[in-house]
């Protein structure tokens, strides 16, 4: 598997959405595409098809989590976050400060007799877990793993900052799975800069090793973690004021992944749900409250789940769910959680 391929590429093909085009410089294009033609897409907003076809309509069904957990765990926090609906095939659980604790048993616990733990890929607190069904191993063709390390700890030690990458080749269906957690300085444009080089880094680093101008590109690609851009122009209480009033579409435009997509920095061409929940970060721990330290941070969606389909695999991706877990109040940082299913297109 070669680093031109297992970087981001693909199309989020038969997916509607939001789309955005202007010039950009070639060599700042985060995915490696086969056309020169000098325009990009942004991050395509896509819609929930709430009815997933598991197990009938559908290749492969994935549920992708990520949480920031802030250093402490415990197994009911972990119960909740697996959930009881077990329609999917993998799992993917990347975790971001994750404490000194056997996490891999915490999750298997969790997950009792229905998954089993395919692979895993750690960098000291940046951990991710890929489970498959019971006795699913022999679907497991091909898996490799990678991690890339950024500058910045976050102040604390052992708080890395970087990504573990997992590609799985699972019933014929090529996947690769990058967890992040990039710099954690707040809204100025000049760490906006920083969270977008390391981004490209990662981008470009992984699997590095293994390159091979003739593999074939992933069918699926998911990024997930704790990215860290903010919502940027607007001051805590008036962030606040919208959420409470469930005017969470007026914040989308001041959202900085979105706005440096758009300018072709970062995440060219990937899907993401709706950003219908409220902002993921930062909360008083064990409360579903907003900071309020002496910082009064602005409330930001840090958290999240991108995805992009091989635009000549012949498989479509379909969102069934995008939402965060409000319930789990032990970080400051919510979970984030999306179920989704891989169909051919048949075209």
């Amino acid at each position: 598997m070669g680093s031109r391929e297992q970087r981001i590429m693909g199309n989020c093909n038969g997916l509607q959405g939001r789309r955005k085009r202007s010039k950009m410089p070639k060599d700042q294009r985060l995915d490696s595409s086969c056309t020169d033609i000098p325009t990009h897409e942004g991050i395509k907003t896509v819609g929930i098809h709430k009815v997933c076809e598991f197990s009938t309509g559908s290749v492969l069904c994935l549920c992708v989590v990520t949480w920031n957990m802030n250093g402490k765990a415990s197994s009911e926090d972990f119960a909740e976050l697996v959930g009881r609906d077990r329609r999917f095939d993998l799992l993917a659980v990347g975790l971001q400060e994750v404490p000194r604790r056997n996490v891999a048993r915490l999750l298997q616990a969790a997950l009792d007799e229905t998954h089993s733990l395919l692979g895993e890929a750690t960098m000291q607190s940046l951990q991710l877990f890929i489970f498959g069904p019971k006795n699913s191993e022999p679907s497991t063709k091909e898996m490799r793993i990678d991690k890339h390390a950024v500058r910045g700890c976050g102040g604390l030690i052992g708080r890395k900052k970087g990504a573990v990458g997992i590609y799985i080749n699972f019933n014929g269906i090529r996947l690769l799975f990058i967890s992040c957690h990039l710099s954690a300085h707040a809204a100025h444009a000049r760490n906006v800069e920083e969270r977008n080089s390391q981004c490209r880094h990662i981008s470009h680093s992984l699997f590095s090793k293994d390159r091979n101008p003739y593999a074939r590109p992933s069918h699926l690609t998911v990024w997930l973690g704790d990215l860290n851009y903010r919502i940027h122009g607007l001051s805590t209480l008036p962030v606040r004021s919208l959420i409470r009033k469930n005017l969470l579409s007026l914040l989308t435009s001041k959202d900085q992944l979105l706005q440096e997509a758009e300018k072709g920095q970062v995440f060219d061409g990937y899907c993401e749900g709706t950003l219908s929940f409220k902002p993921t970060y930062k909360y008083n721990a064990g409360s579903s409250n907003y900071d309020t330290s002496y910082k009064i941070r602005v409330p930001s969606w840090t958290d999240r789940i991108l995805f992009k389909v091989d635009g000549y695999s012949g498989i479509d991706a379909v969102l069934h769910s995008y939402e965060s877990m409000d319930q789990i109040e032990s970080s400051d940082h919510k979970p984030v959680k999306a179920h989704l299913c891989l169909k051919f297109n048949h075209v």
